[in-house]
């Protein structure tokens, strides 16, 4: 197992965050402040990302055993994730039922995702020249490769400076270009699993990672679940509509 580095907001009921695919608890900082204004809330880096360690296992039931062992002394969470780590809050509540208080997916259905551009991003950033002085040259570099800013500028975040004054990347790149179609795709085990907790999906109503005929997988899965899509917002909708995220997540925490 991997000990994952954490962001801690608050006191009260835990409520646990997951980041997904190139992400870190950074970028969920201020929802987590949002949160813990209420609850204990604690925004997780899973294993190859931010601040935690490398590992060579990029499975969805080996990041889950990570949150596990975080969960394990604080008792039953809330948890909640996005796209990869939707995956993975999905993953956990089905592998490890009674930790999971309450489930919050963001984005992200219990499928097999078809080929995207992620192993593009990996090859762009693993084929920059880190040897220079500032982030904007590396982003320059990146930009063929990565051609939209705000994505671009996400990624950018994982650029930080090494104990000797160079630039590396928090990212196993590695691991996660030879794990990308497991980390795109869901663990066929779990089709007979069942999360009978409550559970809610929230979706970018301008985002096609949740689409209508991911439904029948989702409830029968989460029989307990309600599906909502957030107006104006894509994929990344706790960022592009961060209010109305954090007002739609606490209402159902509450309820």
């Amino acid at each position: 197992m991997v000990s994952l580095s954490s962001l801690d907001f608050g006191a009260g009921r835990p409520v646990v965050i997951l980041h997904g695919l190139f992400g870190s608890a950074r970028n969920w900082s201020t929802v987590a402040r949002s949160l813990g204004r209420t609850r204990h809330a604690i925004a997780l880096d899973l294993r190859n990302h931010g601040e935690s360690p490398w590992a060579a296992d990029m499975s969805y039931r080996a990041m889950a055993a990570d949150v596990r062992d975080v969960i394990a002394p604080l008792g039953r969470c809330a948890v909640i994730g996005h796209s990869m780590g939707g995956k993975v809050a999905m993953a956990l509540a089905l592998l490890y039922p009674g930790l999971v208080e309450r489930l919050v997916v963001v984005d992200i259905a219990p499928v097999a995702y078809g080929p995207r551009r992620h192993a593009d991003y990996i090859e762009a950033m693993r084929a920059a020249d880190l040897g220079v002085v500032r982030r904007a040259q590396v982003g320059a570099q990146l930009r063929d490769g990565i051609p939209d800013d705000d994505l671009r500028a996400f990624l950018l975040q994982n650029l930080v400076r090494d104990t000797q004054g160079g630039m590396r990347w928090r990212l196993n790149l590695d691991v996660l270009a030879e794990h990308m179609g497991e980390i795109m795709g869901w663990p066929a085990e779990l089709a007979e699993a069942r999360y009978d907790g409550p559970t809610l999906f929230v979706t970018g109503a301008e985002s096609d990672y949740v689409r209508p005929e991911h439904h029948a997988a989702i409830r029968t899965l989460f029989p307990r679940v309600r599906i909502v899509a957030i107006a104006e917002a894509g994929h990344w909708l706790h960022a592009q509509q961060s209010q109305r995220f954090v007002a739609e997540v606490e209402a159902f925490l509450n309820s």
